[in-house]
């Protein structure tokens, strides 16, 4: 059984993106990574070249910026680096740059892997979800946040990364996936109010024209995290890939968990979903 990892990146360093973390939170799984690295405005390429393995595949890409609806690019960009992996891998990892998986859960993933290679029944393999808010020791629970994604698929060049490059389909139909128990740990909300608020400027870019982002976008300096309606103290440990990113945070964000900042309709059915686990009216990029 082999295992192929990938990922994309554009101006990693200019809007502070755990890409490399990202890349060694997986590599002990993978056989081979693919990067592919987009036309940066900073040294993107050289900081992927630093990740001192022999797994590490580079191809360089040019993102179409004029495919500005629905984040199309993104899935473009991941399509370009799924075709990079050659026939003879089993299972293609995909982590986005912002997306880290603990060490804790690479035996259970491993084991999957191996069990599953053969079953022709399923597409992928389902993760879990923890979304970081405003600094490491919160996570989003509201329904904001998506609570699963495929991120290991079978090596199928018929599956196409879907819409934002949050998932994928295959002939434009969900995929088939096992759950595992495993959590993507997402730091995406969770850098410099400066770099964050930068982040937001170009980001927002890839999906929506000019006068919406002129309507929708602030031009302020620095993101402001306290507009967020519900969070959970986190109190269990980080990837030990996070450690000195983790150490050098220089900014303060505190957050009061029992405040509940939700319309009434959805404070009703966030409590049936914390008494039930069963979230009404989710979305699921995925079938079973």
């Amino acid at each position: 059984m082999k295992v192929c990892g990938f990922t994309i990146i554009r101006n990693a360093l200019k809007f502070d993106y755990p890409v490399v973390e990202s890349i060694n939170s997986i590599l002990p799984l993978c056989d081979e990574f693919v990067v592919a690295v987009g036309n940066s405005d900073d040294d993107t390429l050289e900081l992927i070249k630093s990740i001192n393995s022999p797994k590490i595949k580079i191809i360089e890409t040019i993102w179409d910026d004029n495919l500005r609806v629905g984040g199309k690019v993104l899935a473009d960009e991941t399509n370009k680096a799924f075709d990079a992996i050659s026939e003879d891998f089993d299972w293609c990892f995909y982590i986005q740059s912002d997306e880290i998986v603990h060490e804790k859960y690479h035996a259970e993933i491993k084991k999957q892997l191996e069990l599953e290679a053969n079953n022709s029944s399923i597409d992928g393999l389902l993760f879990k979800y923890k979304h970081f808010y405003g600094s490491y020791d919160y996570v989003g629970i509201s329904r904001k946040w998506y609570r699963h994604e495929i991120r290991i698929i079978k090596n199928n060049k018929k599956i196409r990364s879907y819409r934002d490059a949050q998932g994928f389909r295959i002939n434009n139909q969900k995929l088939k996936v096992k759950a595992i128990d495993a959590y993507i740990y997402h730091y995406g909300w969770v850098k410099h109010p400066e770099q964050q608020q930068a982040k937001q400027q170009s980001f927002n870019k890839m999906w929506h024209d000019d006068n919406w982002m002129k309507q929708n976008i602030k031009d302020v300096e620095e993101f402001d995290y306290t507009a967020i309606d519900l969070l959970e103290k986190f109190n269990e440990s980080h990837p030990s890939v996070m450690k000195n990113r983790i150490e050098k945070m220089n900014w303060n964000f505190s957050f009061d968990p029992t405040i509940i900042r939700l319309p009434l309709k959805i404070k009703i059915t966030h409590f049936i979903e914390k008494l039930t686990g069963y979230r009404i009216g989710e979305y699921k990029n995925y079938r079973f």
